[in-house]
């Protein structure tokens, strides 16, 4: 008897394979006692929740909504969790038409190519929120406890302080999606639009026949603060789901960054050591370290964090957080790319 199923789309690369092998690849993190550990854990718990409520007294966001605990994990499951929520999100962009004899095989490759990088990031991210993860696919927000720990060792600064700054951030993206109720299908729409595009045959080998051309022009922008090999692989209706996805990132992170400094001096006392301190470590590493950032684009996401910071706090200087929640209306109401280079402009189309 043959039975209807529905098949899962073939993915462009194996997750499962992706969180087996950066969870065994991932380094282990830093020695801590028992007792300190299993207290890294209950305060990021507490702290997710009080955080939240901070951030939305300062927001104006997500009144009535609940106050879920975060999810707390080592390294290893920060990877699996990282891997699951990337499976579900790139399986919405592929259908069934990647059926052919490689596929397997070329799936297989990049699992084994992308678990060295979650492994990569796997030591070094504090937290998320994933708006694809958790058990019913609807949103996770996780706190890497090791790594939490590890950071504010090598800072120095107040354990109680930093937790309750990292809550602050990773509290104010899961805000973001709870409260802007298209903001999660939008964010899905485009980055299937952009995958699915990479996805077609034609427009992978047009991407590989441009490579050289792509190197050479990467090179030259590189000084002038290009993403680099990321933002020029692409065809022009690529480019523009980019840039609309760029534009979005940079809105998100900066607007974390800066809720999580406004916040800050009311319950994080020690929030300006701890900002200069962080901002430091996300400049510095080693060679090789320096290399992998830039190969993965982390350093561009920290100038996005810089870029997007300032956006918000011009846009909330001018107009107030009412005026900068104007944001969140609908996709259009978004800031550009332009835009977040030149906040009064988006105020103008805003606000007249």
């Amino acid at each position: 008897m043959n039975q209807q199923t529905q098949a899962r789309p073939n993915p462009v690369v194996d997750w499962s394979v992706a969180a087996s092998t950066g969870a065994y690849l991932v380094r282990s993190g830093p020695v801590v006692p028992r007792a300190e550990a299993e207290r890294a854990v209950t305060d990021l718990r507490r702290l997710a929740v009080d955080a939240e409520s901070h951030v939305r007294e300062l927001t104006g966001l997500g009144a009535g909504l609940p106050l879920p605990p975060a999810e707390v994990v080592d390294r290893p499951g920060w990877v699996r969790a990282a891997a699951a929520g990337l499976d579900e999100l790139t399986s919405r962009a592929l259908d069934n038409s990647r059926t052919g004899p490689l596929a397997p095989l070329v799936a297989g490759g990049a699992g084994v190519q992308t678990g060295v990088v979650l492994a990569f990031l796997g030591a070094r991210v504090l937290g998320q929120y994933d708006p694809f993860g958790g058990p019913d696919k609807q949103g996770q927000l996780v706190l890497v406890a090791p790594n939490v720990v590890a950071a504010q060792r090598a800072m120095k600064v107040p354990p109680p302080d930093f937790r309750m700054w990292v809550c602050l951030h990773e509290c104010t993206h899961r805000l973001q999606f709870t409260s802007v109720g298209w903001l999660r299908d939008y964010f899905a729409d485009e980055v299937s639009r952009l995958v699915g595009g990479l996805a077609e045959s034609d427009g992978l080998g047009e991407l590989l026949g441009r490579l050289p051309e792509t190197l050479k022009e990467a090179r030259r922008t590189r000084a002038e603060g290009s993403l680099g090999l990321a933002e020029l692989v692409q065809s022009p209706q690529q480019r523009a789901v980019f840039d609309r996805l760029l534009a979005l990132s940079t809105l998100l992170e900066g607007h974390a960054d800066y809720v999580m400094d406004a916040v800050g001096p009311r319950v994080v006392p020690s929030v300006a050591t701890i900002r200069r301190r962080f901002t430091a470590r996300r400049q510095g590493g080693g060679l090789l370290d320096r290399l992998l950032r830039g190969l993965l684009g982390v350093d561009a996401k920290i100038r996005q964090y810089a870029q997007g910071s300032a956006f918000t706090r011009e846009v909330i200087d001018t107009v107030g957080m009412e005026g900068f929640n104007a944001a969140w209306t609908s996709p259009n109401t978004l800031p550009t790319r332009a835009e977040i280079r030149d906040p009064q402009a988006w105020v103008r189309r805003m606000h007249g």
